[in-house]
């Protein structure tokens, strides 16, 4: 219960944040598919029709190459891309434009950091710490760059509800530890990271944090001054906007450090057969043409996710994914990863169904009008470390409802009658 201002008593159990229907209304995605339950926002969200009539706006009537001429259409251009990254530096509460560097995806800016990053501060027998728990994205770079230059990585473990404990992370540290690259949610679990602590530690001991934001960047407040972070990675496609736009934001004098991770068009500042300068930030990360249409869609999906109020969106998907927790629990033979709590998945339920293996589960589910993932969801070692080949996953979206999650459930209930059980 919550009292307002004229001393009203609202149950927040019951509060509407937004009208879903208006919302839904919003995305052209559901007026195509109204008989398709669409649970794999995890991989991919869905974009209103402002993001889409954005990018088509420029595209159509637009087009032109920023920052390489003087007449006015690669001027706007070059404007409107510009405007995109002072969106994003406003959304994650950065301190400049400079530490916006824009990419293709989460991936290519943590393979930035693992180049750039790592050529300035590791070195043979340094140690850089990971979690069993990361995308392969937030691991795989890490790891070629300890290959790279003779270091050793190091895996912070988890508990089977997927927890990280401090004391855990504590014994990790030394004075050898130069980065410590975590994700702020994990992909499987839903489990968000409380990161500032983790940062803190990294901080006394002289390394580097990387925040993968890929997941918890729409779904969490991540304010990189508050909490100090170094360095955070997201995607755009992953919070309402285009693919192939990416983020990576990272402190000025740290950057202005990092050598170049592509070399080309617009990074340099002069070039002559024998000598090169390089560009001031953010333009020496960013190498080659760049995705203008990309960025103005990214910067719409970030107003779209200010006037709907992030702190509103975040309520809504606690909202729905409660109910969801608590829905799939009571259907037989089926087995939670991670948490017991509700509380500890956010929007994201991984599970596995008895005897049944999940491609078949996702198989079934296709069949019925639901999409819902089904693999290691590229967090392989993660299965691994919880005996798992692999498993099912269900990750929801505000623009999702109950309705959706009553009828997963129903067709999750029939699975294993399906597949010839007799229960």
């Amino acid at each position: 219960m919550e009292v307002t201002n004229n001393n009203e008593i609202v149950d927040l159990s019951e509060k509407k944040f937004f009208d879903i229907n208006k919302v839904r209304s919003d995305f052209p995605f559901f007026e195509k598919h109204k008989n398709l339950i669409y649970f794999d926002n995890a991989a991919t969200s869905q974009r209103p029709k402002r993001v889409i009539d954005a990018m088509n706006e420029y595209d159509f009537f637009h087009n032109a190459n920023p920052y390489r001429g003087i007449y006015n259409l690669s001027v706007d251009a070059t404007e409107r891309y510009e405007n995109a990254r002072k969106q994003v530096a406003s959304f994650i509460g950065a301190a400049s434009t400079q530490e916006i560097i824009l990419t293709r995806n989460t991936t290519e800016s943590i393979n930035l950091l693992s180049h750039s990053l790592g050529e300035i501060c590791v070195n043979e027998g340094d140690e850089i710490i990971i979690s069993i728990v990361e995308h392969h994205s937030n691991m795989l770079p890490w790891r070629a760059l300890a290959k790279r230059k003779s270091a050793r990585i190091k895996y912070l473990e988890c508990s089977d509800e997927g927890e990280f404990l401090i004391d855990d992370y504590k014994k990790l540290l030394s004075d050898k530890t130069k980065i410590v690259a975590l994700s702020g949610m994990s992909n499987v679990f839903g489990r968000v990271t409380d990161i500032k602590k983790f940062i803190e530690l990294a901080h006394e001991h002289g390394a580097y944090f990387v925040l993968d934001a890929a997941q918890s960047a729409l779904h969490t407040i991540n304010d990189v001054k508050a909490n100090d972070i170094d360095f955070m990675c997201f995607s755009g496609h992953k919070m309402l906007g285009p693919m192939g736009i990416g983020v990576l934001y990272g402190k000025e004098e740290i950057l202005d450090r990092m050598p170049p991770f592509l070399y080309g068009g617009e990074m340099i500042e002069y070039v002559s057969r024998e000598d090169v300068s390089f560009a001031a930030l953010p333009n020496k990360f960013e190498a080659g043409t760049v995705n203008v249409s990309g960025a103005i869609g990214l910067a719409k999906a970030i107003g779209y996710i200010n006037d709907l109020g992030q702190e509103n969106i975040i309520e809504a998907e606690k909202n729905l994914s409660d109910y969801a927790f608590a829905e799939i629990t009571k259907v037989p033979h089926i087995q939670i990863i991670g948490g017991k709590k509700a509380e500890e998945h956010r929007g994201i339920i991984s599970f596995s169904i008895d005897n049944v293996h999940s491609h078949d589960v996702a198989a079934i589910c296709a069949s019925e009008g639901v999409a819902i993932r089904a693999g290691h969801h590229c967090a392989a070692p993660l299965h691994q470390h919880l005996g798992l080949n692999s498993s099912n996953r269900i990750s929801l979206m505000f623009y999702n409802t109950k309705e959706e999650v009553d009828r997963c459930m129903e067709v999750l209930a029939r699975v294993r009658r399906l597949m010839g059980y007799n229960d």
